[in-house]
Parts: C-alpha cells; structure tokens; sequence
C-alpha cells in the first residue's frame, strides 16, 4: 500500500516537473515576445558613410528604437526607426545597447548589446608572418576594404638585403570589392644566402574618386637565408 502510494506522489511530481518544463519552453519561443535580432555589425572606416538597419522580431509595430547604454562614435546616431548611420572621425571600437518598444499595451521591451569597430578604410594584417624554410621566404597577409567603394588593389612584396638590394617575393593587382573582410594574399620566392627584410606594401585606388589609400608591413627581425639556391 505503501509502495502504490509513494510511486503515486512521484508520478504526480513528476507530471508537474514536465508541465513546468513545457510551459517555460513556451515562454521562451513566445512569438509575440519583443526580441532585438542579435547581429555582428559590419565595420565603419573612418570619414566614410555608415548605414545598418536594426531589426526586431515579436511584438506590436510600429517600433521604436534608442540607444539604451554606452557611446555611439562621434557623427553617428540611431534613429527611431532602426537606423544607425553617421560618419565615425577616427578608428576605435564602441560598445553599446540597443532598445527598443513596440506599441503593444502593455509595452514590450527588449534590449540587447552590439560593439562596432571603425578600422582603418583598408586594412592590412599578417595571417601568416613572415618565415624562412630552407632557402625561401613565406608568408601571407589578409587586406580588408571597409568602405563603400570598389578598390585597385596594388600589393607588392620586397625581400631587402643588408646591402639595400631589393627581389620582388610577392605581386598581385586586382580589384578588392567593397565591403570585403580579410581576404588572403599569400607570397613567397625562394632566395640567395643572406639577412633579409620583408616589407608588404598596398596601395587602393578609387580613380574616380581620385583617392588613394596605402598601407604597410614590415618584418620586426631580420630572416636569415642559411641555404643556398
């Protein structure tokens, strides 16, 4: 009697534990629930136009939308309707939260967390740094188009000797589309004996704009070619 009786109070526990469990997953998929989409911001350049739309998801429309904490960059502003957009002056990165209200009675509302960065308009990083293996120099770098327009990418890479004597280990010319995010360009050239200094450069041009934009990277160490060709 016992037994039935405890293997009674556990089945009913138990049913209740489930009920709960279905009811909060209810919850928590609620589509009406106001909800701001979670999203990686694309990059801002410097001096150049931002525009990103924020969306929600859930809730009654129309939807108001406002910066909830933290620091926009200077000459950029959310607006009501979603829309951040502006000019950054300078690079950095900014952390912030966005909210949001939607016309519901009672209102809703949702914040969530976003960070932007304004990078260089083109950007040049190692991916892999410079190295020697047996009589050869490799290596490769990853270049980045942060503005609105298409670039003619010139990347040229020069091995220099102790004595000033410049080979050529890299070369390329293409256009880098805007927007594009660490594309990779690798190099490499086999070389004679001796110390040697690896200097990356890359030059963008808008002709039609008549801008130009360059950037640089350089070995900190001399690599030493032991082997010969």
């Amino acid at each position: 009697m016992l037994a039935c009786r405890l293997h009674r109070f556990f089945a009913a526990v138990f049913a209740i534990a489930a009920l709960l469990c279905v009811a909060a997953g209810q919850q928590t998929t609620d589509p009406t629930r106001l909800a701001l989409d979670p999203a990686s911001l694309p990059t801002a350049a410097p001096r150049h136009p931002y525009r990103y739309q924020f969306q929600a998801h859930g809730g009654i429309p129309p939807m108001k939308y406002y910066l909830a904490e933290g620091n926009l960059p200077t000459g950029m502003k959310l607006g009501e309707d979603g829309l951040l957009g502006g000019t950054a002056p300078t690079v950095g990165t900014f952390r912030f939260k966005v909210g949001v209200t939607d016309s519901g009675t009672p209102t809703q509302r949702a914040i969530q967390s976003f960070s932007l960065k304004v990078v260089p308009p083109m950007l040049m990083e190692w991916k892999r740094y410079a190295r020697v293996s047996n009589n050869r120099i490799d290596g490769s770098v990853v270049v980045s188009n942060s503005t609105e327009d298409d670039f003619d990418l010139t990347f040229v890479v020069l091995a220099v000797a102790e004595d000033g004597r410049a080979t050529a280990i890299g070369y390329q010319h293409f256009p880098l589309k805007s927007g594009v995010d660490s594309f990779e360009i690798p190099f490499g050239e086999t070389l004679p004996m001796g110390s040697y200094v690896v200097h990356v450069d890359a030059v963008g041009e808008v002709p039609e704009k008549d801008q130009i934009y360059r950037a640089r990277l350089q070995t900190k160490e001399n690599l030493a070619v032991t082997v010969g060709p």
